[in-house]
């Protein structure tokens, strides 16, 4: 479909403000608790991160909260009092930082700034990340800003003018600007928010702010939050931690934990580095792993030919430690070399990597006691770990060809004077039996996937991903004290063995590359910081029943497992930003993933706080000022704990009374817990279980007040390509909804995906959306003119009184079928496969119905499948099914006001059958048709001037045979492939196993035994559609009989001469 003009667009646009003024007019969104018997009343209380506000909400955002919006919809139609309140975030250094680059540009450059031409191009010195396939390489920092270097360029490109850019300086005009916008982008998208709730994060917002600070008092008095040493990002040159706004590269990144394995080295060097023989103290190769629970396999070791390493004093350990002199920088500043000296480095040796092939090496935990080899691979980074590499090939990819390289290459092993004793005898070693891969998971993939070489670089990328998702999550130890356990629950007792054993060192370094404003690379020092202790084990006990009662799926709940086994210490606590202040130490702010964990809680009653006003500079409806919510208040609203009357006399000069505590404590036990977040796949290791953390702390003796549910969705791509303003594949959602309208983004957001895995945004989608929607509108206002008006009815040949036609009956059932399928999808929150069955299915099918008929429908029919068709596509394409409802039905509440429909009478499977039979049997008429009205005996030419023209001749009549079996060596086939069907009946035995099975029967067959398999195949494309019905040897269907309730029918779609020419 492709639209000429903007009229439609327009129309829709038009539709669009009309319902949304309706909806805010009428409060249709405020959801409020009722005075009397709410605790009969279901309710359904949903929330979504809110969205940082350093720019304008884009489609990314609006992907993830379209799951909100459409599950809000659902459950309010169910006959729910739902709720889905949205705050806007601003804790942190992003706003600070880029308002302070204003600053600085203006200082330097001027007012508005005039950039030097050499200064106005993207550095180079920034990160490179791996490009999209076709894409040239871009920097996240130039792809984040289009290309800009600059800040006041970063804001050029979002369209603003000098003057408006210049009030950016000030960090407290970003926490007007864009949160303003969002609500009114939001807004023209039509999201069912109750806006009364939303507010703004920081200490800009006083009532906010008094919230966070009564949590980290709470959790303080608890003992949850500690003060010492915490690994840190942290800068040599300037001597102190460097934080998100201080760095030119690597905003956001975080310390990374690795275990380092010490590989003793038991063979001597060679003759130049003869005075590192003669010394007393142990030297190890060190590899940096974030596998410690592999290392069962090690066969070798690796470097880099050509890497430059040194050998390093180690006071700590009392040992020599070879690895890149990147890495010993980052173990100085965490004690492992010298704790007295942070930051020391005492040097014994420099080596090429070629220095250090072939010596022999002890492998802690390896089934090769006697030791393994260093050995060469060409694909180290020098940036990344120690520059040394341990070697599990039965389990990477990578070690098994790179391997095998070495092995096959003769040539390849003298370059570096390697024996042969060295490499070929060292085969790898089973540890882990990883499903459908076995216990060599790296040699089954990499033969798979036919990987010939260490250059196969994008299918040994794919190889490593499928073996490290299948081992570590399902995968079960085949060694040693470990046999029989799951992968993932053994990583960190492995790590403590080997620690224990003084066989590895724990280490951190930057996840990825962090540049000082210095130009220094970072590294991570051990600081002294206020954290939250998750690494508790208390705690963590008290997280993993949280994990068990939430209602999650198997790979969201395997992840936050996965991250509460290693989750340790998190730093709480920055110098520099925006937010609240620690209440015990105002040195120190709050930091932003730790000031957002249960501000749901607040959602529950900020409308009575500061109702409406985002930053709380208004009192609410309540008339309580922020001063007056004590920590005491909090602990009564949200704890219990306390006597109103008390804290009434305690305050006696504020505003409280026993009834506002009352009330304010009596919405929060209504509302919570929270029934469903929504959040992105990326958080389930941080935020979403940061979020279950500090709930359990909170309220560590009511499971009851613990969310509920939780769902993750994978990133966007816009038409199949990531997102990126630097390449032009970008969308912003007010952009989209001024090209697409509202409900045509929403159509496309549902059609995205909804899976882990990432989803899809096609443009072309939200295009035909909107075309379909103008032409399900333009449907509606024909029907109704037709329906309104009697003498138009009888003019259409419309009926009225009782259902007389089988396709009446069908019809109806195909409604009430499609409410069912409907709910099972809503339910389980698959929206791609709502689309399919309300939108597009139930159109089809009152299209075959008018078809049937010949146009004669039945009023009462049609009037049943428009209330059906708007509610169940209401919570996804809400604006015009609201419009529909109000201004062409003539409703006069909300359609959100309604319920759930009702099935008028239970679905008939047989129905069911009857109509696709007719379907199925009128579509083979039509080609059996086309076929013969291709020979020559339905042909007849004559001359028009002195040119022959040739004619079809429409038939007269036709004849119809119905089989009553299946032939014998067809029944056969059904029968064997009935008997190897899979156990939940979805799955047919493969080609293979069939032909094998049929084998001993084709002499039976006789001639059609070479029909045989060509039968299976289309049994298989039939099974694909209708399902193991297809298998039945009887059918359930009459075929005479519903071919004779639909003749009429049959004999017009095939166009026969005669009436009654069909037998």
């Amino acid at each position: 479909m492709t639209r000429k003009g903007t009229a439609k667009l327009d129309e829709l646009r038009k539709i669009e403000g009309q319902v949304q003024t309706f909806w805010e007019s009428n409060k249709v969104f405020e959801a409020n608790v009722p005075l009397e018997n709410s605790e009969t009343i279901q309710k359904y209380f949903v929330t979504f991160p809110y969205p940082y506000m350093n720019g304008r909400l884009h489609l990314g955002h609006t992907f993830s909260l379209s799951k909100c919006e459409f599950s809000v919809g659902y459950e309010r139609l169910k006959g729910k009092l739902t709720l889905w309140p949205f705050g806007l975030h601003c804790t942190g250094t992003p706003i600070l930082a880029s308002a302070d680059k204003l600053s600085r540009e203006c200082k330097e450059f001027g007012c508005p700034p005039v950039f030097p031409p050499e200064a106005s191009k993207p550095s180079a010195d920034i990160e490179a990340v791996t490009p999209a396939q076709g894409k040239s390489k871009k920097s996240k920092a130039v792809a984040k800003a289009g290309g800009a270097k600059f800040q006041w360029q970063i804001m050029e490109s979002l369209g603003m003018e000098n003057n408006e850019i210049a009030k950016f300086k000030d960090p407290e005009y970003w926490l007007t600007f864009f949160p303003a916008l969002a609500v009114d982008d939001l807004r023209k998208l039509g999201v069912k928010v109750d806006w009364r709730r939303s507010f703004i994060t920081t200490d800009a917002n006083p009532y906010y702010d008094s919230f966070v600070r009564w949590q980290f008092l709470t959790l303080k008095k608890q003992g949850k939050i500690q003060y010492g040493k915490r690994y840190t990002i942290f800068s040599a040159q300037d001597n102190q931690p460097c934080m998100d706004h201080e760095r030119t590269v690597g905003e956001g990144v975080v310390p990374q934990e690795y275990t380092l394995i010490k590989l003793k080295v038991i063979s001597e060097f060679p003759s130049k580095f003869s005075c590192l023989n003669q010394l007393k103290v142990p030297i190890f190769l060190v590899a940096a792993t974030l596998r410690p629970e592999t290392m069962f396999g090690q066969t070798n070791c690796w470097v880099h030919p050509d890497i430059d390493y040194v050998g390093v004093k180690s006071i700590q350990q009392s040992c020599i430690l070879i690895c890149t002199q990147r890495a010993a920088q980052n173990m100085a500043y965490q004690g492992i070399l010298d704790p007295l000296r942070p930051g020391h480095i005492d040097i014994v040796a420099n080596f090429k990597g070629t220095d250090l092939l072939g010596l022999k090496v002890k492998a802690p935990l390896s089934s090769y006691e006697s030791g393994v080899f260093v050995l060469p691979m060409m694909s180290i980074r020098s940036s990344k770990g120690t520059g040394v590499v341990t070697s599990v090939p039965s389990d990477s990819p990578d070690d098994w060809v790179a391997l095998q390289d070495l092995i096959k290459k003769p040539a390849f092993r003298t370059k570096y004077n390697l024996l042969d004793s060295m490499v070929i005898p060292f085969e790898p070693i089973p540890i882990i039996e990883t499903p459908g891969l076995g216990s060599l998971p790296a040699v089954t993939i990499v033969d798979q996937l036919k990987i010939q070489s260490q250059n196969d670089r994008d299918k040994l990328q794919e190889a490593k991903e499928k073996v490290y998702r299948v081992g570590f999550y399902d995968g079960i130890m085949l060694v040693e004290k470990y046999k029989g356990l799951k992968v993932n629950s053994v990583k960190k007792l492995i790590q403590d063995q080997l620690v224990e054993t003084n066989d590895a060192i724990i280490y951190y370094e930057p996840e990825n590359l962090v540049v000082t404003r210095g130009g220094d690379e970072a590294v991570v020092a051990l600081c002294d910081q206020w954290y939250l202790d998750y690494g508790s084990e208390e705690w963590k006990t008290e997280v993993r029943k949280a994990v068990a009662n939430l209602s999650a799926t198997d790979e969201i709940r395997r992840g936050l497992y996965s991250t509460v086994d290693w989750l340790h210490e998190h730093a709480c606590s920055r110098t520099y930003g925006l937010g609240t202040r620690l209440p015990w130490d105002d040195k120190w702010l709050i930091e932003s993933l730790s000031d957002s964990t249960i501000y749901m809680a607040y959602y529950t009653i900020a409308h009575l706080l500061q109702g409406g006003s985002l930053d709380g500079r208004k009192p609410g409806p309540l008339k309580i000022w922020p001063e007056h919510m004590t920590p005491e208040v909090w602990d009564y609203i949200f704890l219990g704990i306390g006597d109103p009357d008390d804290l009434v006399k305690i305050n006696r000069h504020s505003s409280l009374s026993v009834p506002m505590l009352k009330r304010l404590r009596k919405e929060f036990l209504f509302w919570y817990p929270v029934d469903l977040r929504v959040s992105g796949k990326d958080l389930i290791s941080n935020h979403l279980t940061y979020y279950l953390y500090n709930h359990t702390a909170i309220w560590p003796n009511d499971p009851n007040l613990w969310p509920r549910n939780i769902r993750a969705n994978g990133h966007l791509l816009l038409n199949s390509n990531k997102m990126s303003k630097s390449t032009g594949n970008f969308l912003t959602l007010a952009d989209a909804v001024e090209k697409y309208s509202a409900d045509g983004v929403r159509l496309a957001l549902a059609d995205a995906g909804d899976s882990l895995d990432d989803a899809n945004v096609k443009e072309e989608m939200a295009e035909a959306g909107l075309l379909r929607l103008y032409s399900l509108l333009d449907w509606f206002n024909m029907t109704l003119e037709i329906l309104n008006d009697s003498t138009l009815q009888q003019k259409s040949n419309y009926r009225t009184g009782a259902y007389t036609m089988h396709a009446d009956f069908v019809f109806e059932n195909e409604i009430n079928h499609t409410i069912e399928l409907a709910d099972k999808a809503y339910a389980a929150q698959e929206y791609r496969e709502v689309l399919k069955i309300v939108f597009y299915e139930l159109q089809a099918h009152r299209d075959r119905y008018r078809e049937v008929c010949q146009g004669s429908v039945h009023t009462n029919l049609i009037r049943r499948y428009m209330n059906i068709q708007l509610l169940l596509l209401s919570p996804i394409c809400s604006h015009v099914c609201e419009h529909i409802w109000i201004n062409l039905l003539n409703n006069k509440t909300s359609i959100f006001c309604e319920k759930w429909p009702e099935l008028s009478c239970p679905v008939d499977r047989i129905l069911l059958l009857q109509g696709r039979y007719i379907d199925d049997t009128a579509h083979a008429f039509r080609l059996q048709l086309k076929q013969y009205q291709s020979s020559k005996s339905f042909k007849s030419s004559k001359f028009v001037g002195s040119h022959s023209v040739t004619q079809f001749i429409p038939p007269s009549d036709a004849v119809v045979w119905v089989a009553k079996a299946y032939p014998t060596w067809q029944a056969q086939i059904l029968e064997i492939m009935a008997a190897n069907l899979s156990d939940d009946g979805k799955t047919l035995a493969d080609n293979a196993t069939l032909a094998q099975l049929l084998r001993p029967h084709l002499k039976a067959m006789g001639r059609m035994a070479k029909r045989a398999m060509p039968f299976v195949q289309l049994v298989r494309e039939r099974f694909l559609i209708h399902g193991k019905q297809v298998l039945q040897l009887q059918l359930e269907v009459d075929e005479c009989e519903v071919i004779k309730k639909n003749l009429s029918y049959l004999i017009s779609t095939l166009g026969l001469r005669q009436p009654d020419g069909l037998k």
